[in-house]
């Protein structure tokens, strides 16, 4: 009997010890780093433990085991960045990898910037495909959500979510002509708005400088907020003049905030055009005049003085009446060029002229054409091709338009550097590449994207962080990380804490750095080692692993 006694104490005493040696064992352990957890305080230098797709532990972990062990020791940790203006929608179906960006520690892309990848009728799917450039896709889904899933399914290895763009749900229901809705289709939009908002998405987006969004009234968009609203949803805007009429604008956005009941946020925060450079401090001053207010207002930011948005952006809006086949047959007419010419050569209130923004013609760079013919023009600026042509540069720009059938990519020198320093200071101020996500490889290489599509992170941590100090380090992180996540009410994502899904990068905050110029963008940013998606290891000493495991994100307001 004491036999037997002494064979079950022993028994039992071999369960526990198994049961804690299992408790210890982990999927991957990064040790001796310098945690930066997104709260925004000082870094420690701690071991963090992943099990599965959560981090399972956070302390001393020496005597604990692990299929992987990463030693971190001179490097920093940190949650996972977030991408809060993606343009990765098509990109992400060429190349899953999301490489430039994995590359800088971005773990999430969120899109939809006015325009989202759902919900799509069959006229606007037809309108998709006809106007594709490089990348080909067929069009699988209908819905927004059912566009996140695919990627999902297809295999991405980033995080993807999506606000709703305002301008595809006008889209699905008026078209793209310069109308208004009627009662009954108001009532459609917004019924548009409930099952997407109910299904996952984020909130509305705008871009309100674009036809056809650019002929939706302010009416139009609260009523559409107004539904986000229920969900926990945001309005997040490219608003409606980032230069003439930028503090009007933000009045416009405050006043959809305030009717809505929604948080809102702006785009790509800038002061558009030397003339306006000066507004600057009353924007900063009356978004945060609205915070005390007890509004829920932010913003994001890339890290650039130059814009990139299309050639079109330099002709006035009524020009896209009916889409792009209306502004093409426009400007084949002798007439109607005549009289667009004279109103881009006007600075007007009226409408958001880049062309006269950027100052001169040298000032806009071009950067992607559709047609092979014109593909040859890429990275010169719009001055040296009307020069070539022996042009005046806004009748370059209506031939270049008219001949390569689509908007044609373009960089506007648009900012000062100074106003950039300024909102980089400012601590509710989140940041966006506003760019896809690519690899110097392939279609990629057959235009050439904004430099801070492969830089506009790793240009927060090195350029302004490092080298000017702009920034502290731990800032630096939570606003990469907690301050994005935590605006749009992502579930257990943007710390570094027990719990929490382990999307984590590891990088040397001695080296990180962009390397993409204007000149020569399609070049990785350098100094991230490591990066985890959902537990699962996508950069490995620097190098792609090739690992999919990006997950579809919801908002808060999913129910079903």
């Amino acid at each position: 009997m004491r036999n037997w006694l002494r064979y079950f104490f022993f028994l039992v005493i071999g369960c526990f010890g198994q049961i804690a040696s299992a408790d210890r064992a982990f999927d991957v352990i990064i040790k001796g780093g310098t945690l930066y957890d997104g709260t925004g305080v000082e870094g420690r230098v701690i071991d963090i433990a992943i099990r599965g797709d959560r981090i399972a532990s956070i302390g001393d972990l020496a005597n604990a085991t692990a299929k992987t062990m990463i030693d971190a020791r001179g490097l920093a940790v940190a949650p996972g960045f977030i991408n809060m203006l993606s343009w990765s929608t098509e990109s992400l179906i060429q190349d899953g990898r999301s490489q430039s960006e994995i590359r800088q520690g971005v773990t999430t892309e969120i899109m939809g910037e006015g325009n989202s990848m759902g919900p799509l009728n069959e006229r606007m799917k037809e309108r998709y495909v006809r106007e594709q450039k490089d990348i080909k896709f067929d069009i699988k889904w209908n819905t927004l959500a059912e566009y996140l899933r695919y990627l999902e399914k297809r295999g991405v290895s980033c995080n993807v979510a999506s606000f709703l763009g305002a301008t595809t749900v006008r889209e699905s229901v008026i078209g793209l002509e310069d109308k208004q809705p009627t009662p009954e289709q108001l009532e459609q939009m917004r019924e548009l708005v409930r099952k997407e908002m109910e299904a996952g998405a984020l909130g509305i987006g705008t871009s309100l400088i674009y036809p056809p969004a650019f002929y939706a009234k302010t009416d139009e968009l609260i009523e559409l907020c107004k539904v986000a609203a229920k969900y926990q949803g945001k309005y997040i805007s490219h608003m409606r003049s980032e230069g003439n009429q930028l503090l009007e604008s933000l009045d416009e956005l405050i006043r959809i905030s305030r009717e809505a009941g929604i948080p809102a946020e702006l785009y790509h925060i800038k002061a558009a055009g030397e003339k306006n450079w000066s507004k600057e401090d009353q924007l900063l001053a009356r978004i945060e005049a609205a915070q005390k207010e007890g509004l829920k207002i932010r913003a994001n930011m890339y890290t650039y003085t130059a814009a990139g948005t299309g050639l079109d952006a330099c002709l006035p809006p009524w020009t896209e009446d009916g889409g792009y086949p209306a502004l093409f047959k426009r400007l084949r007419d002798p007439a109607t060029r005549e009289k667009i010419a004279a109103e881009v050569r006007v600075d007007s209130n009226a409408w958001e002229n880049l062309y006269l923004a950027a100052g001169s013609p040298d000032k806009i760079l071009l950067a992607g054409f559709k047609s092979e013919k014109l593909k040859p023009f890429t990275g010169k600026s719009l001055a040296e091709v009307a020069k070539m042509r022996g042009k005046d540069p806004i009748e370059t720009i209506m031939d270049l338009l008219s001949e390569d059938e689509s908007r044609i990519d373009a960089m506007y020198f648009l900012m000062s550097e100074e106003n950039v320093r300024k909102e980089l200071a400012k601590p509710w101020i989140s940041f966006g590449s506003d760019e896809a996500s690519q690899a110097p490889e392939g279609v990629f290489l057959k235009s050439n994207p904004h430099p801070r599509a492969y830089g506009n992170f790793a240009r927060v941590l090195g350029k302004y962080t490092r080298e000017e100090k702009v920034l502290t380090l731990p800032e630096a992180v939570r606003r990469l990380s907690a301050l994005p996540a935590t605006n749009l009410g992502l579930d257990h994502r943007g710390f570094i804490q027990e719990g929490m899904f382990a999307d984590v990068v590891v990088f040397d905050p001695a080296t990180i750095a962009d390397r993409a110029t204007f000149d020569n963008p399609h070049q990785y940013a350098v100094g991230v080692k490591h990066v985890f998606v959902n537990g699962v290891q996508v950069l490995k000493d620097g190098e792609h692993s090739g690992a999919k495991p990006g997950r579809a994100l919801w908002g808060p307001g999913k129910t079903k």
